[in-house]
Parts: C-alpha cells; structure tokens; sequence
C-alpha cells in the first residue's frame, strides 16, 4: 500500500509540473479558443477586403522601404511572415510543455522537418484570394536555410501559393546580410514588387524593431496607427516573440531568476 501510494504521488508531481511552465495557458488559447479563431480569421478577412483598393491604387505601399514615386509599376506582392501567422506551430510548444522541456534550435528545427504545422485560421483563404488576383504571395520567415526546404513542402502539403519559378520563401542567413532583423529582407522584395501588405506577429515584421525597448516599441505603433488595418496586419501570439524579451530589455545574460523578476515589475496594478 506505501508503494502505490508513493506512485500515486510522484505521479501526481509529475503531471502537474508542466502546469508551471508560463506558455501553458497561451498555448491552451491559442489551440482551444473560440476567440483566438475569430481575431485571425478577422484579420485575414479585413485584409483580404482590402485587396481590390491596394491593387488599383498605384501610390499604395506597405513598405517603409519603398519612397518616391518609383515603386508604382512594380508586380503587386504581399508579404508574410510565416510562424503563427500562416503556419500554427502550437502542436511544439505543447510538446515542450508536457515534456518539461526548454526550447532549443536543435527542437525547432527537428519539428519543423516533420511538416505537420496546420494553417493558421484564415490564412489559406487570403493567399489563394491574393493568387487569385495575380499577387504574388512572398513568405518572409526566420526560419533559417537549412529548413527551408521542410518549410516550403510543409506549406505547399496544406495549401498555400508557391510560385515555382520565384524564390517566393526568404528564410534567414539564405544569402548574406539576411539576418532575423528582416530589414534587408524587405528591402529586396521593395526592390522587386510594390508591396501591398505586410502581415505578421511581430513588430520586427513591419519595421526595424529587433532589440528596441517596449516604450519605442508602442511609440512605432502610434507613428504607424493609419497602417494598421489597411496594410499592416497583426496576429495574436501570446506564447513567444520579442515583446517578451522586451520585457527584460534583450539582456540574454539574466538568470531565469532575474528575467522573472524583471516580468514582475512590469505588472501594473494601479497602486
């Protein structure tokens, strides 16, 4: 009877751990909600809406790379990033999660060569709606090279446009001076397409944010407020990005003590 008892406990320990980890209620929102359905299926609908006014309107330009008046009669393109905006991967962070397991490059990259990510809600129908109307659809990802093969076969199994004669996925460190910034990475498309879109989960996917402090971060959103929902279009992430290492200004070099501390402080109660 001690035995099972013992057994009892430890198991008890044991599937209640992962219930420590601070991704399992974002993890669980994001698979389950009804709601986190409706803001990305909201977002693409109101996107694609959009679409018809963007194409028809030369000076139209989502891009910050893009000045003058020279980009008018470039081919039309959208751009997307593509983790948690055209592809889930929540199905990996929930295996972290029941695992016990911190995130690794080395995990990242092992799931993304299974090319099981699921579409996000609403993204299928507003690529193939761009397509459809000759807009070429670009997924700019920092997903690096070495995966980018197992990132293309996974988007096209479930559906998503790929040009075949267009290098259409723009990964990281694909060719020099394409780093996570994304900057240069715009920039080349801006020099190739009028760009009539951006989406994605994370600032660093509209503009150079990468490494800026949450207050900079809110004031781009406020210089940019007449964007939002004409050409930028943002997607829920609660789980990850770099609002998080905002939150501790990007010192890697804090403890996870430290970085706990530092979330702390940032909750305001009023007091």
């Amino acid at each position: 009877m001690a035995s099972v008892v013992i057994i009892t406990i430890l198991a008890g320990c044991t599937a209640s751990k992962p219930l420590n980890d601070s991704t399992v209620s974002a993890t669980l929102w994001v698979q389950n909600s009804a709601e986190y359905e409706a803001l990305t299926t909201m977002a693409y609908q109101s996107a694609e809406a959009q679409l018809d006014t963007a194409l028809h309107t030369d000076s139209w330009t989502a891009s910050l790379e893009q000045q003058g008046n020279d980009y008018g009669s470039l081919p039309p393109a959208v751009v997307l990033d593509v983790d948690e905006t055209v592809l889930d991967n929540s199905a990996f962070q929930a295996r972290l999660i029941k695992k016990s397991e911190s995130y690794s490059s080395k995990k990242w990259n092992n799931w993304v060569r299974e090319q099981k990510a699921d579409p996000v809600p609403g993204a299928l129908s507003f690529t193939q709606a761009a397509e459809a109307k000759g807009i070429t659809v670009i997924y700019l990802t920092n997903r690096d090279v070495s995966v980018e093969e197992a990132t293309y076969q996974n988007l096209k199994k479930v559906g998503f446009p790929l040009k075949k004669d267009v290098d259409v996925l723009l990964t990281n460190n694909e060719r020099p001076g394409w780093s996570s910034d994304k900057t240069n990475r715009r920039k080349y498309v801006a020099e190739n397409y009028r760009i009539l879109m951006l989406l994605g989960d994370n600032l660093n996917d509209f503009l150079p944010a990468k490494d800026r402090s949450g207050s900079e971060r809110k004031k781009f959103v406020s210089e940019h407020k007449n964007r939002l929902g004409t050409q930028w279009f943002v997607f829920p992430n609660p789980v990850y990005g770099s609002w998080e290492d905002a939150l501790y200004n990007f010192d890697s070099s804090l403890s996870p003590e430290q970085i706990e501390a530092q979330k702390l402080e940032k909750l305001d109660t009023k007091n």
